[in-house]
């Protein structure tokens, strides 16, 4: 989509595919030589766009994607990507029919999957045991053992890995981390012994940054290749770049009398005379209604505060008076202007939750549009 930076657009997310290549790359430098980093690119690219997402990630140096659903992984075929895909999720049978007609690799915890497999023609299978998430998986090691001794002596089924999920990776000093960490260790090595060629994966981007002893033969990195923190902290100090900007613009410029009001449920009242500037984004594009008097919003680089109730298609700042903005001026809500900057770890703490649940959120009708550095992608 060809839309220039400067012009005035309702809703924009605009996503720096060069700075996506260069956290795979970075995430990387973390791995050993023989180390291969698979990029997660579910959920549409945690909101970046999952095709072009996965793309530049390859052009990053990984050599593996991972999705949660089949028709990701069918989507990403259907848009000419190669590269080994692992369906990560759950699956009935017709989502199972679609992954296998992806020629995605798919994630077993019970025999009678397998079977399924092997019914639908066979395919790639990872054994997961559930160390301690609790999600999908069994807890049992000794019937994950089976599971994947069923795979590999079944026809037409493959067993190319073996993984788990954890828990508290990004939260530091947590002892649980090394409880996982254990217990997949003491199944997953001695799983290999007996079939050498199966690859072991296990960390997610906290656990690559957090501990070596998790690298394991592959890492699956999500949040990290975004330019989000894994930590919920500070991108930069992680040497991560965000990727992601979410912009809007001044549709409306107004004077705001003292006793005047502004949004639904009058929940901003003017104390004195100021001005208020709506930007034409709203919960309908994802920008969450928790944020209501709860935010900033660049505008000349300056932070501006977010005043009133967040409606479906407009917010409203106050700009002061005489008003520090115009019909036209470029509104940021997620990224830099000038000298400052809004992350998607500040939107997130400010309304209790995480930095990928914010990118996640950004709803279909806000265009994304891709560049390399602000060069045409």
């Amino acid at each position: 989509m060809a839309i220039q930076q400067d012009v005035a657009v309702r809703a924009l997310a605009r996503v720096n595919l060069a700075a996506i290549e260069r956290n795979v790359a970075r995430m990387r430098r973390e791995l050993a030589a023989a180390g291969a980093l698979c990029a997660v690119v579910k959920a549409d690219g945690y909101g970046h766009g999952a095709v072009p997402a996965a793309r530049a990630a390859l052009s990053g140096g990984a050599t593996w994607l991972a999705v949660v659903a089949a028709q990701e992984a069918a989507t990403l075929r259907a848009a000419g990507i190669h590269a080994p895909i692992l369906v990560m999720g759950a699956l009935a049978p017709h989502e199972l029919d679609v992954a296998l007609e992806a020629h995605a690799d798919v994630v077993a915890w019970d025999e009678a999957f397998v079977a399924a497999v092997a019914a639908r023609g066979g395919g790639s299978v990872h054994v997961k045991l559930d160390t301690g998430m609790g999600r999908l998986g069994t807890r049992d090691a000794a019937a994950a053992t089976r599971v994947a001794q069923a795979a590999a002596a079944t026809d037409g089924v493959y067993l190319a890995g073996a993984m788990t999920h954890f828990a508290t990776a990004d939260e530091r000093g947590d002892a649980f981390f090394g409880e996982q960490l254990a217990r997949f260790e003491d199944w997953a090595l001695a799983l290999k012994a007996a079939h050498p060629s199966i690859i072991l994966h296990a960390a997610n981007s906290a656990a690559t940054l957090r501990d070596a002893a998790a690298h394991f033969d592959m890492v699956r990195a999500g949040v990290a290749i975004y330019g989000l923190d894994p930590f919920h902290e500070d991108a930069a100090a992680r040497d991560l770049e965000p990727a992601l900007e979410l912009r809007s613009y001044v549709s409306a410029v107004k004077p705001v009398a003292p006793g005047e009001s502004a949004g639904y449920g009058r929940r901003f009242v003017a104390e004195q005379p100021t001005h208020t500037a709506t930007i034409p984004i709203g919960y309908g594009d994802g920008v969450r209604r928790a944020l209501t008097n709860n935010a900033d919003v660049l505008v000349r680089g300056e932070r501006r505060s977010l005043v009133g109730t967040v409606s479906m298609d407009n917010v409203i700042l106050e700009v002061g008076s005489p008003p520090a903005a115009a019909v036209g001026d470029a509104a940021i809500l997620i990224g830099s202007q000038g000298e400052e900057r809004i992350s998607a770890e500040e939107v997130a703490r400010r309304i209790g939750t995480i930095n990928y649940e914010v990118t996640c959120g950004l709803l279909p009708r806000v265009p994304r549009v891709y560049h390399r550095d602000g060069k045409p992608a």
